[in-house]
């Protein structure tokens, strides 16, 4: 077969040979033109298995990692490039449609037309074109608003172990956010649950959101190499909004740390050897390419949201510690509030955000969160002498403090949309203002005399009266 006779968009085809295969990491020969890195190599049959172009070996050789399964590949099968990388379909056909990595629609209709493509591997916007907004982006969650509010073209993220419940705030606040977010609306699931996937499609469409929305998916039981690429696809969706349609974009990730891990995978089969607690040596580098790409400009502003698997509960783990390090706003979610019945379970001491600042949102605002966090805190502080002792053995400013803390803790839950199915209790949004006069009338002890299950799972105070 003379495989210079083919031509792929208009692009000369180089042939190559499988060298060796091991699970997704594939050794190629090309003789005449090594591939740049990046390229994507087409094998199998029918070129259907993509290979990336990860590191030169030498003069003739090249490995790249499989983003898709390699199963039926053998050593010796003719491959061949044209030297392009994976490229994104773009424009507003996208729009109400879900899609895997390639940009395949996977939703069961039509393929898109009228698509522009481009490559996956884009620059972040120079320096000179970003900007930062000191606007606040407000999600009708009341311990977010007051405590961790979020900045709009900002990122933010959900730290949790397992079971926390990270995927039910994300799809929250997509249900609060984007039906008032003008924008557009991307959701980005890596290695996540495939029934998460197809309950949020449907959730969307009944709520009249996705004719706004785009979704990508790299799912758990796709190779390593789809899940370490499909954020790529999704941010390169994301900047054509951005800086061709000039609309804001609203970019929800879930989960940041499955592309980590999809990273560490393909950093054992390249042979590497790994870091601290196992992770990749290039962990820094392969989530700052990602996390750098969301930007805002003066036209317009990328706001991301990313839920982050935490490994054992341990903040200080290395995933962790580098995603923390390029969010605006982090929200950490606790085992301990969930246990005992507190949703959002949302610690409200460990959480912190850069727009909890008087300038930003007004010294009303400031006072009563510091306020609210200081209860909080000489709370925990006393835990252990009510474990010991009973509160009884506590002054009397102590004890006040103690019943002002019980029930901020309580008025700081609520019940969301989302799982109206499973509670039988209808969500609530709750506007910034009734969240601080809520608040306010607690640290005063206006609801000393009410029980505390008055002020649980409610929306604005006003319900603890009624």
């Amino acid at each position: 077969m003379d495989t210079h006779s083919f031509h792929a968009n208009g692009k000369q085809r180089i042939p190559g040979r499988i060298v060796s295969v091991r699970g997704n990491v594939v050794d190629l020969e090309f003789t005449e033109t090594l591939p740049p890195i990046h390229a994507l190599i087409h094998s199998g049959p029918e070129g259907r298995v993509l290979i990336e172009t990860t590191v030169h070996l030498d003069e003739q050789r090249v490995r790249g990692i499989a983003l898709n399964a390699t199963a039926g590949l053998y050593r010796g099968e003719p491959a061949w490039t044209t030297g392009e990388p994976l490229k994104a379909p773009v424009g507003k056909a996208l729009l109400g449609r879900m899609f895997n990595l390639f940009g395949d629609a996977i939703d069961g209709g039509p393929p898109p037309s009228g698509m522009a493509f481009r490559s996956i591997h884009q620059p972040p916007i120079e320096l000179s074109r970003r900007v930062t907004s000191e606007a606040v982006f407000f999600t009708g969650i009341k311990a977010i608003d007051l405590l961790v509010p979020l900045e709009r073209g900002g990122k933010a993220g959900l730290f949790g172990g397992a079971g926390v419940g990270k995927t039910v705030v994300i799809t929250e606040l997509i249900h609060n956010m984007v039906g008032k977010h003008k924008g557009m609306s991307i959701f980005c699931g890596i290695g996540e649950r495939c029934r998460e996937g197809e309950e949020l499609h449907r959730e969307m469409k009944a709520a009249d959101v996705l004719p706004n929305t785009v979704m990508v998916f790299g799912q758990m039981n796709e190779p390593p190499g789809a899940r370490f690429r499909v954020g790529h696809t999704a941010l390169t969706m994301a900047e054509y909004f951005r800086d061709d349609l000039k609309r804001d974009v609203l970019l929800l990730i879930d989960n940041i740390f499955r592309f980590i891990q999809a990273g560490s995978e393909l950093s054992g089969l390249l042979g590497r050897l790994p870091s601290r607690m196992g992770y990749q040596p290039t962990m820094a580098t392969e989530l700052a390419e990602l996390e750098e790409r969301i930007a805002s400009t003066s036209q317009a502003a990328i706001t991301s949201i990313q839920a982050v698997y935490v490994p054992a509960d341990d903040l200080t783990d290395p995933s962790a510690v580098h995603t923390f390090s390029h969010l605006s706003a982090s929200i950490v979610l606790s085992r301990r509030r969930a246990s005992e019945g507190f949703y959002p379970a949302i610690d409200l001491l460990q959480s912190r955000s850069i727009m909890l600042q008087p300038r930003i949102l007004g010294e009303r605002h400031y006072q009563v969160a510091r306020e609210v966090r200081r209860t909080l805190a000489t709370y925990e502080e006393l835990k252990d002498i009510i474990a010991m002792l009973g509160i009884e053995e506590l002054s009397r400013q102590d004890r006040k403090t103690v019943y002002r803390a019980r029930r901020l803790e309580r008025f700081l839950t609520q019940p969301f949309f989302t799982t109206t199915q499973f509670t039988g209790l209808e969500g609530k949004l709750v506007d910034i203002a009734d969240t601080l006069d809520g608040c306010e009338r607690i640290l005063n002890d206006e609801f000393s005399e009410h029980p505390e299950s008055a002020v649980y799972m409610i929306g604005d105070i006003g319900e603890a009266k009624r």
